[in-house]
Formats: C-alpha cells, structure tokens, sequence
C-alpha cells in the first residue's frame, strides 16, 4: 500500500519540499483542469507537476467533469488531452464525476464515462473513474467499473464498497466532517487536503505497458549459445609433435 495526496488550485502553492520531507508521500494526483476547454486548466496544474518531477514524486492526474451527455465528456476528453500532452505520468488519468445535476440514471451516466474513458485510452493512457461510494454503486455499472481503474472516494476508517478499486480517497485532513484519521494538516500544505491510499503498483504497470508518455520497453533479446567450434591445433614441445582438436565456445 502506497500513501498519497491528491491537489488542485484549491490548496495553493503548495511547497512541495516540505511535504515530501515531512510527510513521506508516495504519490500525487493532481487535478489538471475541468469542463470543456483547454483553457480551464487548472492554476496549479503546470507548476504542482513540474514540482513532482523536480522531487521524484510519481504523479497522475483528474479532469473534473460537467458533463451531462457522452458528446459532452469527449470534448472534455480532448481538452484533458491537449492540458497533459507531452507529460508523463505514473499513475492514471481519471475522470472526475461526482456533480449532482450528473446523476441521469446508470445508463446515461455510464456512457458519459466510457466516452471519456475511450478517448483518453485511444491516446495511450491509463485511464480510470472517480467519484465517491454511493455515485459509483447508483449511476456507473459493474462492468465499466471492472473495466477501468477506479479512484474510490468514501470517508471511513473501513470502506463497504464490494467491488475492484486501485485507490481509495479515506479521509480530508483539516475538515471538520471528514478528517477520519484526524490528521489536522498536511505539512507544506495552507488547507484541508484529500488523503489517499493506492493498492495497485501503478508505475510498474504503466511503465512496463508503455502507457501515459512512457515509452514500452524493448523485449530482451535471447542470445543463442554458439555452437562449439572445434580447430586443429598443433603443439611442439621439445622437438616433439603434439596434434589434437582444441574446442572453442
């Protein structure tokens, strides 16, 4: 289990130094923007993950949707893509669904996530879905939930969700509701903050898949033993003639 926060222009300028100092993370996710323009990029976005690569913090990151039709959720797609392109990122790209006026029925909702999921895999990403318990369970079905990475977000000391997920949102230092673990405050951080715990070795995975701007390894090359060669050889040893087969590897 690896120990993690998650952040957007909500928590300000972070000093990143001192949260991997004192706090000993594992990991960040880092919202990148919401809706559907390119232009709505997060504030913080560009400097909280130049920071995370400056620290060696591995990073991924979330697009907070407003959709409410699949059409809307891939141009949100596409603005998520052009905010992260050229980046790199060791944990997945979710897609933050979670508004009330967002809760249109399992149907509709589901294909709004498959439509932003889709986009963000065609593009070579590893991608998943984030909401809260109760939003998962009522409006996004079992198999899309198998299928794609989920983020889960619910406050307790010990979560009732039944199905897969890679990451769990348990609790929000310095909120008076829903600090779980009473945790106050994250060093290096001037608000409340979104604690996590993520399950699933999500570098190794993604790195070795070639996904999220990482390159795909090349296959070792098995080197086949060569065959002994065997050479006529001639030794003279006080004036005496010595010949046999010497083999080579």
């Amino acid at each position: 289990m690896k120990k993690g926060i998650d952040v957007s222009l909500h928590q300000g300028i972070i000093d990143w130094d001192t949260v991997k100092k004192a706090e000993k993370i594992d990991f960040a996710i880092l919202q990148a923007g919401y809706g559907r323009l390119a232009s709505q990029k997060d504030p913080q976005f560009e400097r909280n993950y130049s920071e995370c690569k400056r620290l060696g913090i591995p990073c991924g990151c979330y697009w907070y949707s407003y959709a409410v039709t699949a059409e809307e959720a891939k141009l949100e797609a596409a603005a998520c893509l052009e905010v992260i392109k050229g980046k790199k990122f060791e944990y997945p790209i979710y897609f933050d669904i979670e508004e009330k006026r967002q809760q249109l029925g399992m149907g509709k909702v589901t294909e709004m996530c498959k439509a932003f999921c889709q986009a963000l895999e065609a593009a070579g990403y590893w991608v998943g879905i984030y909401s809260y318990k109760s939003f998962l369970e009522a409006y996004v079905d079992k198999a899309t939930r198998s299928r794609y990475a989920i983020w889960l977000a619910h406050y307790t000391s010990t979560t009732s969700y039944k199905d897969p997920y890679g990451i769990w949102q348990y609790s929000v230092a310095g909120n008076e509701d829903n600090d779980i673990v009473k945790k106050g405050k994250v060093a290096g951080v001037n608000a409340e903050c979104d604690l996590d715990y993520a399950y699933i070795d999500y570098p190794s995975a993604i790195e070795a898949a070639g996904l999220n701007g990482f390159s795909k390894p090349e296959p070792v090359q098995q080197v086949k033993p060569t065959e002994k060669i065997k050479k006529s050889v001639k030794l003279i040893i006080d004036d005496h003639t010595y010949t046999g087969l010497l083999e080579e590897h």
